[in-house]
């Protein structure tokens, strides 16, 4: 109860309004790659590139939509995202009933395609994507900069340690719902968790609209001069842009949960595999263990965490990649593919790093983020994600078409050697975290010094 009397209501409102949007995500997510493949005929290249553009995009804007929802205030942001995430999340489940009208293809629990291979008409998912990138920009930037606002430096750790709690609770709860419906419906399945998106953004925006009432607006109102301004001082902030390009080698291994690990699970371990449930382990380790991190490293620098938790990736992709060296069609002491089974383990340490890093991460932002202009600084944070939306997804796309191809278009012959070296993937990842890892030590060492010289303090 004493947690509830720390924080103001806004701050719970748009953890509540933060918990239906990641679940609406998550959902959906989870097995986009699968869905723009099986439902609308995309190719593995193909489906990482518009995943992974979608992905970016939802990360670049936040810094544009952020310094936007500064001038207007948060409460307009939220009801125009949760409106325009609504509309995006309902096009998903309806564009595949249209494609079916016009007879290109027959959905059940295998897709049928009659012409949508060919047809550019599969396209118009681009635009209804539009849609869902627009409006979850402005989230990004607005729940996190509410999270700022509705804080003090003394309990802002706390209060990040509680959204990431509330982020990972929500991520949980999406993608637990994907299997059922895989399992009950095949890939109609995949449609149909739209429909379950768009409810849970639906009753965001009530909830936006009805309790959200911010306790501090300061920096609404900034007149286009002062927006330009203030994005102009953040784009060229040397430090947090290094911080950026480090921390995204972490999210270009993160980022693998939905660009990879659906399709080399289900083609290594069998259609009986459940990556979606696989992928559960990480919001599941994070709300578990994020408040117990927190509280562990409270007095210890958001870098020195950081680091920590970047440490352990490398560790999570070499667990990944475990699963094909030990080979066979099940473990010795549990009935579970190997694959699968090392998956799991490799997405629980992976867990446990963003338990050490995004919080901090979040925090260190926010600190440095002049009154006012909380939106803008949270919104730029989430570029780590633009860039390894880009690179990780596509990378994704590159790797499973050289070690872990589609085994409908393989020959008989092909498939019995074909995916010796899958696990290859996971050796580029694991090497992409170290590489990050150890470039996060040196910039916390170069800071600082810098951080010395300026109050002429030795290091």
């Amino acid at each position: 109860m004493h947690l509830f009397k720390k924080f103001s209501s806004a701050f719970w409102v748009a953890n509540f309004v933060e918990l239906m949007e990641r679940a609406a995500y998550y959902g959906v997510f989870i097995v986009i790659t699968l869905y723009l493949s099986r439902i609308l005929a995309f190719s593995d290249l193909e489906a990482a590139l518009i995943s992974g553009t979608f992905s970016a995009l939802l990360y670049l804007l936040p810094t544009f939509t952020g310094a936007y929802a500064d001038k207007i205030g948060f409460k307009k942001s939220l009801i125009v995202a949760f409106s325009l995430l609504t509309l995006g999340y309902a096009g998903l489940a309806i564009f595949p009933n249209i494609l079916e009208g016009a007879d290109l293809v027959e959905y059940g629990r295998e897709t049928v395609f009659k012409g949508l291979v060919e047809s550019n008409q599969k396209y118009i998912i681009v635009p209804i994507m539009a849609l869902i990138i627009l409006g979850g920009s402005f989230i990004k930037s607005v729940i996190t900069g509410t999270v700022a606002k509705e804080t003090s430096i003394d309990n802002r750790a706390t209060g990040f340690s509680v959204f990431y709690t509330i982020v990972n609770i929500g991520a949980f709860s999406g993608k637990t719902i994907v299997k059922p419906l895989r399992e009950a419906m095949g890939n109609v399945g995949l449609i149909n968790i739209s429909y379950f998106s768009a409810g849970m953004t639906l009753l965001a925006l009530l909830a936006v609209i009805l309790f959200f009432r911010p306790s501090i607006k300061h920096g609404e109102g900034k007149s286009l001069s002062e927006i330009i301004y203030a994005l102009g001082k953040v784009l060229t902030n040397g430090r947090l842009i290094t911080l950026i390009i480090i921390i995204t080698g972490f999210w270009m291994v993160q980022h693998q949960l939905y660009a990879t690990m659906p399709k080399y699970v289900l083609r290594m371990a069998g259609e009986s595999a459940s990556p979606s449930w696989y992928a559960n382990v990480n919001p599941l380790v994070v709300f578990s263990t994020v408040g117990l991190i927190t509280a562990i490293m409270r007095k210890r620098s958001a870098l020195l965490s950081m680091t920590v938790g970047m440490f352990i990736m490398p560790v999570s992709a070499f667990c990944m990649a475990a699963g094909n060296i030990i080979g066979g069609d099940t473990m010795g002491f549990i009935n579970m593919h190997p694959v699968a089974f090392m998956m799991i383990v490799g997405i629980a340490f992976q867990g446990l790093a963003e338990a050490f890093i995004s919080p901090r991460f979040l925090e260190y932002f926010s600190l440095q983020a002049p009154k006012g202009e909380e939106g803008l600084y949270l919104g730029f944070s989430h570029l780590h994600s633009f860039l390894s939306s880009l690179l990780g997804f596509g990378l994704s796309g590159y790797l499973l078409d050289q070690y872990c191809p589609d085994p409908k278009l393989l020959s008989e012959a092909e498939r019995l050697t074909a995916y010796d070296h899958a696990h290859y993937i996971w050796f580029v990842f694991m090497g992409i975290a170290s590489v990050s890892a150890i470039a996060l030590i040196i910039y916390g060492k170069v800071t600082t010094r810098l951080d010395a010289k300026k109050t002429g303090k030795s290091v």
